[in-house]
């Protein structure tokens, strides 16, 4: 789990959302189960991600941004 679904052919605003959608199951030989756990999986890692390089980065450097967890 965790790999890449999309092949660099297109950058992910490029692919048709449906696109996505049929590459993520098709990886997952139609499994929806594990490419929902690939998925869970991946957004844990980013968030791992998000939350070191918070930690490493000035508030200088980023002129006050801050990093959000969350989609709005």
């Amino acid at each position: 789990m965790g790999a890449s679904v999309v092949k660099e052919a297109f950058s992910a605003d490029e692919l048709p959302p449906e696109w996505e959608i049929e590459a993520v199951l098709a990886y997952h030989e139609e499994d929806a189960r594990a490419a929902i756990g690939t998925l869970l999986d991946d957004i844990r890692h980013l968030r791992r991600q998000l939350a070191l390089a918070e930690g490493a980065m000035s508030r200088g450097m980023t002129r006050g941004w801050l990093p959000d967890y969350d989609r709005r």
